[in-house]
């Protein structure tokens, strides 16, 4: 029905008048869609054909006509939308099928006698692309495009677009081919479009050139899809942008705007490009080259270039062949001229260098889920997702709910959910504008207790997890079945040891993967070789492992994963920051894991990986513990021991050694059970809990007396004896076991634990006034041990407890010698514990000496320290030091505030010796403010405790109890 010329059958259009062009927006923008095939035919010359037969004749080609498309329908899975007279418009699910389909209809209608002895020529175009559902139909740019295509040819002609071309070109029919007709523009659409002929046995091969739309020549010099009136943010990246294209000068500037999927890097750049367009007076033109379009394949270069070509106003005609040929004629066209080229979604730096002006003055941004790290001169502009503010904007913009503002509790709840991802930001607020019966704070609620959130973020046909599959289909098998296994990994981030030991590979294989999954934005860096998953990118890979991978694979892969981190820590880290050696257990659990291990040859690297994979380490202490592996529960704790002792928080170490405690008296673990407890005893005696840490030592010495291990004896003896020193009630106790520690580290030969033992024993002697017993143990034979075992750490707590016995006896000097290096040991190991501790003693040496800004400085940031990591026994002794520099500098009411604090807490926890300090401390500051009787009354006290606990002190305070006696005068108020 088709009349001679260059229109199609006006049935067509009708079907499809409906369809509007729009932009390739990212899919948060998008009306939801379908990727189909699409297929006009018509018979050419019809009205002509029904003069010729008359109507009885023309009812029976119809009936054969139609007999023959529908028939090649039925054998293919082809979907009939719309039949006018002579013309189908019909859908296929698969390209392969289309064509499969079309060649053999052509057969068929070129074999059958027609009435009178008639040829019937049917037309046909085949294209590729997306379609809405509506009421009245399928609406769509690209069912115009097919329709355009079919428009193009002559009867007996079957056309492909470049996609389809694309798509089939590995899945012809047995002798079928596909021939080029080059490029050529198509009418009332802005791209041109490359088109192919099929060619196959029984079907026609020459034909008349094809009906090309006159006027092809005329530039679309401004082809930017519209703005966003919904874009939001981007504040800084835009003016960077901005800047950089302002003082590009005579170079061609480019961008290559970067970032995962769904974060808005096409919105971003086209945004970007209206904001410059008034630069660019050549004109401004984005082309989409489908690196990650469903159904289609990347844009080949030569076909870009032809397209950019056309769009600039060359005749298909005048085209050259070949990528050479059309990179050279592109450049030339731009000679000179102000040009803003939007790339968007690029495959590869390969597909985009030929595209690139040659000469200075144009801009070019291109899009792209890869890092295009070979594109020369590209400056790159990665794409994070928004921060909390601009993502709850963003929602509340887009869902235009009434009464649902930014602050909203259940927007900040929602974006959190989203992963602050504007293409899941932009799905929910969606749903929330299309259901005005649901609530935001409803919603919330279900994406946080949905056990896939991705499954709830889509919309209709469209959803976050496709957008993520395009990534993941670029990758190679073995890239894939790491980003599944990177899926359970319990923690935050990664390094290359950890991928080895999921994916059961080698260190370099790991290293590439985790690089080729970086280069395709599915990971970040956020520290040198560290990578991290996006929240909603590590549920994408859960789920794919869950659904691809047989459950023995996973279980196997998380084991791996288990082994390396358990055994790195405890044979490895832990071994290199215990404070004391240890006989371990050996069960299965702790064999060596089959992949690479790092080298962690002293303290300080040590330390530094322990620190790094802190987070981790905990995410696989609580998998075990959720899962039940009590053997794992056991040695993860164990090894992370002395990191938990180091950094705290120690409220959550006494969480997790009392678990490892219960996991070990499930299995019977009497050795594992007495390692947990003395560790247990230590984290509680560092937060002041002094009963409780003497109560759990004493249970761990009674079960390794009964297992006749005496390593753990000593070092439960050692650890109680500190706890007996620090409770200030038995001194004499605490030297007895701290002696009888010492010499089982003697028989032992153990070095280390007889340095702890010393440095600890010269501690009591110091409280008891054996100055000199406690400078042999520390000076002569402490610090000589640490220094020949290269415990830098050990050094540092011998040079401390060093200091304070140089200014107990007046040696100012040094003391403040001895502490400085301390200091700068602890500092450099990041161990806050022992800064606190020697910034402590060096306030009281300045005070001594007369530095009372400088003492203020160093107490000031020790009781900070304390105070954040939960230390009450360091915090009362830093309040006590606090208060004598008030009261020196003569406020004595301050000082009173410090005695005060400090007083009620060590009654709290039961640290007599800090108590009687406190007392005294008041005490003196009732004497500076003449309420002799009081002081006396407050000394009296602080005496008693003193000499009740054998402190070295109680000499000084009965000193100054006779001096004040002596001068107080017979009649003095308080």
């Amino acid at each position: 029905m088709s009349r001679a010329g260059l229109e199609p059958a006006g049935e067509w259009f009708r079907w499809v008048a409906a369809a509007v062009s729009c932009g390739p927006w990212p899919a948060f923008y998008a009306v939801p869609v379908e990727t189909l095939t699409f297929l006009f035919t018509d018979i050419e010359g019809s009205t002509a054909l029904l003069r010729r037969v008359g109507q009885g004749g023309y009812a029976q080609v119809l009936a054969g006509h139609h007999s023959i498309i529908r028939s090649g329908l039925a054998a293919h899975g082809g979907r009939e939308v719309d039949t006018q007279g002579d013309a189908f418009f019909a859908v296929f699910s698969s390209p392969a099928a289309c064509v499969a389909a079309v060649t053999e209809m052509q057969q068929a209608l070129e074999a059958r006698a027609w009435p009178a002895g008639e040829h019937v020529r049917v037309r046909m175009g085949v294209h590729t692309g997306e379609a809405s559902k509506t009421a009245t139909g399928l609406v769509g740019l690209d069912v115009h495009r097919a329709a355009r295509v079919a428009a193009l040819g002559h009867g007996g002609q079957v056309l492909l677009s470049q996609t389809s071309a694309a798509l089939v070109r590995d899945a012809l029919p047995p002798g079928a081919a596909l021939t080029d007709l080059g490029v050529h523009r198509l009418k009332d659409l802005a791209g041109p479009e490359q088109i192919f002929q099929l060619a196959a046995a029984g079907l026609q091969a020459e034909f008349p050139p094809l009906r090309t739309v006159p006027g092809g020549a005329a530039a679309a010099a401004r082809t930017l899809p519209r703005d966003l009136a919904s874009f939001t943010g981007r504040q800084h990246e835009l003016a960077e942008l901005v800047d950089a294209a302002a003082g590009s000068g005579g170079v061609v500037g480019i961008h290559a705007i970067g970032g995962m999927a769904g974060v808005g890097k096409t919105a971003f750049a086209v945004h970007a490009a209206h904001r410059l367009a008034g630069r660019f007076p050549a004109g401004q033109i984005f082309l989409p080259l489908h690196g990650h379009t469903p159904g289609q394949r990347p844009v080949d270069p030569g076909d870009a270039l032809a397209s950019l070509l056309l769009t600039a106003g060359v005749p298909a005609a005048q085209i050259p062949p070949g990528v050479e040929a059309r990179m050279a004629l592109w450049r030339d066209r731009l000679a000179g001229r102000q040009l803003l080229l939007v790339l968007d979604d690029a495959a590869s730096s390969e597909q985009v260098r030929p595209l690139l002006p040659g000469t200075g003055g144009s801009l070019v941004l291109v899009t792209s889920r890869r890092h295009l790290s070979a594109l020369d001169d590209a400056r790159t502009i990665s794409l994070d997702t928004l921060p909390p503010g601009e993502a709850a904007g963003l929602l509340v913009q887009l869902a235009a709910r009434p009464g649902l503002g930014p602050a909203d509790p259940a927007v900040a709840e929602i974006t959190r959910l989203c992963g602050y991802l504007p293409l899941a930001i932009g799905m929910v607020a969606r749903q929330l504008h299309h259901h005005p019966a649901w609530s935001a704070a409803g919603r919330a609620a279900e994406l946080a207790a949905a056990v896939d959130r991705l499954e709830l973020m889509a919309t209709e046909n469209l959803s976050v997890a496709a957008a993520f599959d395009l990534s993941y289909e670029d990758l190679a098998p073995d890239q894939q079945r790491l980003f599944r296994r990177l899926g359970l990994h319990p923690g935050a981030d990664v390094d290359a040891y950890a991928a080895a030991a999921l994916d059961g590979t080698g260190l370099p294989a790991a290293r590439r993967r985790l690089e080729a999954l970086y280069d395709q934005y599915l990971l970040t860096e956020p520290a040198r070789s560290r990578y991290r998953l996006h929240d909603l990118i590590r549920e994408h890979a859960r789920a794919l492992a869950e659904r691809l991978d047989p459950d023995s694979d996973r279980d196997q892969a998380a084991a791996r994963l288990l082994d390396y981190y358990q055994h790195t820590a405890a044979l490895t880290a832990e071994a290199r920051l215990a404070r004391q050696s240890r006989t371990r257990p050996a069960p299965a659990a702790l064999t060596s894991p089959s992949s690479a291990v790092p080298d962690l040859p002293d303290q300080t690297r040590a330390l530094s990986w322990a620190r790094a994979e802190r987070a981790n380490l905990l995410a696989c202490l609580d998998q075990a513990t959720r899962t039940g592996q009590h053997a794992r529960v056991v040695a993860l704790t164990a090894a992370m021991a002395a990191l938990l002792r180091y950094d705290g928080p120690w409220t959550d170490a006494i969480t997790r050694h009392t678990t490892a405690v219960q996991a070990a008296r499930h299995l019977g673990d009497r050795l594992g059970e007495a390692n947990a407890l003395n560790d247990l005893g230590v984290v509680r005696r560092l937060t002041g809990d002094y009963p409780g840490a003497a109560r759990d030592l004493e249970e761990a010495l009674g079960i390794y007396r009964d297992l006749g291990d005496r390593l753990g004896q000593a070092n439960a003896l050692n650890d109680l004896g500190v706890v007996r020193y620090l409770t200030g009630d038995d001194y004499p106790g605490a030297a007895e076991v701290q002696e009888e520690a010492l010499g089982i580290y003697r028989d032992l030969g153990d070095r280390l634990g007889q340095a702890n033992a010393l440095n600890d024993l010269g501690l009591t002697r110091r409280q008891t006034g054996d100055y000199p017993g406690a400078a042999d143990a520390q000076e002569e034979e402490a610090l000589g041990i640490c220094r020949d075992l290269g415990d830098r750490l050990g050094e540092a707590d011998a040079l401390t407890e060093l200091g304070a016995v140089q200014q107990a006896t007046g040696d100012y000097r040094g003391a403040a010698d001895a502490v400085e290096a301390a200091l700068g040991i602890y500092r450099d190991r990041g161990e806050r514990l022992g800064e606190a501790n020697a910034l402590n003693e060096l306030g009281g040496v300045r005070r001594l000496t007369g530095d009372y800004p400088g003492a203020a400085g160093a107490l000031e940031e020790a009781l900070g320290i304390y105070r954040d990591l939960g230390n009450r026994g360091g915090e009362v002794e830093a309040l006590n030091e606090v208060g004598t520099l008030h009261r020196v500098r003569g406020d004595a009411d301050r000082a009173r505030v410090c005695h005060r604090q400090a007083l009620d807490l060590a009654r709290q926890i039961d640290s007599s010796w800090d108590e009687a300090h406190a007392l005294a401390g008041l005490a003196r500051c009732a004497l500076a403010a003449g309420r002799t009787a009081d002081a006396a009354a407050g000394l009296r006290q602080a005496q008693e405790i003193f000499q009740r606990i054998g402190a070295a002190e109680t000499i000084g305070v009965a000193a100054e109890l006779e001096a004040l006696t002596d001068a107080r005068p017979a009649a003095q108020g308080s």
